[in-house]
């Protein structure tokens, strides 16, 4: 778990080390351990470091491999790079170091591309080929680790983080229209390989890039979800999706505990989280701390859901910790963590990681989350709604679509109007082949878009603010692939993940499963009262900030009753806008 940083050139010109070390010293939160830098030719690589899979210093980077004339940096973890070394040995690789870096390195040089779907992990990592000139990018599956890039005429440069690439310079720093239509409308997620700046894409997740030092590009997704029961599948009941569902957590689970001494789990007290701590002692994990987080209560809403993350955390022993946050620390802390976003986010749950990762940095490395379930296994409302629908896109529109396009238009100045590209984007995702039920097509959307660059984007974004590893069970490959495959009748029932929620309770207690379905709250950004509540009139209408985005007359309806003007999702629709503006003031633009 580190950050990658580099630029290749295409003009001849020897690459700008000063430019890479610039950008490999903005990530040194993501990595605190160690640093390095290699440079030869048009190729220049950067890497921060967090020792976790190995502590030795063979496993340092960028490493090289002068043999086999190949040099790569790598952020991530792959879980099963002790089967994937066998398998090398028994091929004739020897190795100088116990990680997965090398790993890496060596099954790139055997395999190639079609070393990706070998792996089990979380991974972006860049493979420079000394003999074919040739630059070799790749992210995982779900695109738990990032990758941004900034591409002109002359050079390619990527970075682990959109402000980390920024400080390498020559980027325009004006904003994509086109992006700021999907912030402002599909709930803040900007899908890739769009980014809300203009002169910055990120690599889409399961996707490879390969450029040569001439500039030349050839792209390709090399995973996709595909959904329905396969062969035998067809005639299975209830109970073997379960048993299924449940098996295939315990594996996914077990083998994030390699290389993990102290276990964390971030608690909420929900289904998904409570269920990573039972198959965690399940598993034989002794000494397991889990932490969990509370807000003031605003709006009549509850700031914390102790009661069940104390039931849990009580039911195993575990040590626990629990962080209670008043508002003005919260006040304290916004900027702090959104110079830590890569792109602008409106989730409460933002600053509720961001300071729950703070305490855990406290007492271990590693930490397992329960992001993903929501999206593979039916756990949102919305669901139900589109499942069946006549017009499913209308449907899913109308549950998750912040605005319609009319209120869009009327939000934004003439200068940054665009047509309905939110809505174009997601017609022609359900569209796509590889989901037949109106339902399924939500849930693809969900998984391989707005999961990535939401929640996922979230938890990666706030944990390695504190050089936190998250490691994210619900997204191993091979649940992933399992949910896409169980039928919804399965999944849609009891409020939603059916399947998994019954599969749970063969491992934790049903109290916590019966439970109504909860979220991780932050009542004063959602109800903006009190001293938020100016704050954030403050931030909009500083003359200073005014960046010519936003229509005055709706800022004014929206400052003058916040708390009627929700999204369908129950967000605020002035914090949205309060939250894309202090964003760009922390990145200094």
């Amino acid at each position: 778990m580190c950050g990658i940083a580099g630029e290749l050139r295409f003009d001849r010109r020897p690459a700008d080390l000063a430019a890479v070390e610039r950008i490999t010293h903005h990530l040194a939160p993501r990595g605190p351990d160690a640093h390095g830098f290699h440079s030869q030719g048009p190729i220049a690589l950067g890497h921060r470091r967090l020792k976790i899979m190995d502590l030795a210093e063979a496993s340092g980077q960028p490493m090289i491999d002068s043999d086999l004339g190949l040099s790569m940096v790598f952020n991530g973890a792959i879980y099963n790079y002790p089967e994937l070394r066998a398998e090398l040995e028994t091929l004739g690789y020897r190795f100088f170091s116990g990680g997965d870096t090398e790993v890496l390195l060596k099954g790139y040089h055997a395999w190639g591309e079609a070393l990706l779907p070998k792996l089990n992990g979380m991974f972006a990592f860049a493979v420079w080929e000394r003999d074919k000139q040739s630059l070799f990018i790749a992210r995982d599956r779900l695109g738990v680790k990032p990758l941004y890039l900034s591409r002109t005429g002359e050079r390619l440069r990527f970075a682990s983080s959109l402000p980390a690439l920024l400080k390498g310079g020559d980027i325009a720093k004006t904003l994509d229209a086109v992006a700021l239509n999907h912030y402002l409308n599909f709930h803040a997620v900007v899908p890739a390989p769009r980014t809300i700046l203009a002169g910055v894409e990120k690599l889409p997740p399961a996707t490879w890039m390969r450029i040569d030092a001439d500039g030349k590009v050839e792209q390709k997704t090399w995973w996709a979800l595909q959904f329905g029961p396969q062969g035998e599948e067809a005639g299975y009941g209830f109970e073997e999706w379960r048993d299924r569902t449940l098996q295939t957590m315990r594996e996914a689970v077990k083998i994030r505990q390699r290389a993990a001494v102290d276990v964390g789990v971030l608690l909420s007290g929900g289904v998904d989280s409570s269920m990573l701590v039972g198959l965690l002692r399940e598993a034989g994990v002794e000494n397991l701390l889990t932490f969990s987080i509370g807000f003031q209560d605003a709006g009549g809403e509850r700031g914390d859901e102790f009661q069940y993350s104390d039931l849990i955390a009580q039911h195993f022993g575990t040590r626990h910790h629990q962080l209670r946050i008043g508002e003005h620390e919260i006040l304290e802390q916004l900027p702090q963590a959104f110079r830590a976003m890569s792109e602008p986010m409106v989730s409460h749950d933002c600053i509720a990681f961001y300071l729950l990762s703070r305490e855990v940095a406290k007492h271990c490395k590693v930490v397992q989350s329960g992001q993903g379930a929501d999206e593979l296994f039916a756990g949102y409302h919305w669901y139900p709604q589109v499942d069946g629908a006549e017009d499913a896109f209308a449907a899913y529109r109308a549950a998750f679509f912040d605005r319609e396009h009319d209120e869009y238009a009327a939000c934004v100045q003439p200068a940054w109007l665009t047509g309905d590209m939110a809505g174009e984007f997601v017609r022609e995702h359900f569209a796509m082949l590889g989901a037949d039920a109106a339902v399924d097509k939500a849930l693809r959307l969900d998984s391989t878009v707005m999961l990535v660059d939401d929640p996922v984007k979230r938890v990666d974004n706030m944990t390695m603010a504190w050089g936190l590893e998250a490691r994210t069970p619900f997204l191993d490959y091979r649940v992933a692939e399992l949910s896409a495959r169980i039928p919804a009748q399965f999944k849609l029932p009891e409020g939603g993940k059916y399947v998994l929620k019954e599969a749970a309770r063969k491992v934790i207690p049903s109290a916590v499963i019966d439970r109504p379905k909860g979220y991780f709250p932050v009542p004063g950004l959602k109800h903006l009262e009190g001293a938020t509540l100016g704050w954030v009139r403050d931030l909009l209408l500083d003359p200073s900030q005014d960046r010519g985005l936003f229509n005055p007359t709706m800022l004014d309806q929206l400052l003058t009753n916040p708390q009627s003007q929700l999204t369908p999702l129950r967000g605020s629709k002035l914090w949205q806008l309060a939250a894309l503006n202090l964003w760009l003031s922390e990145q200094g633009l």
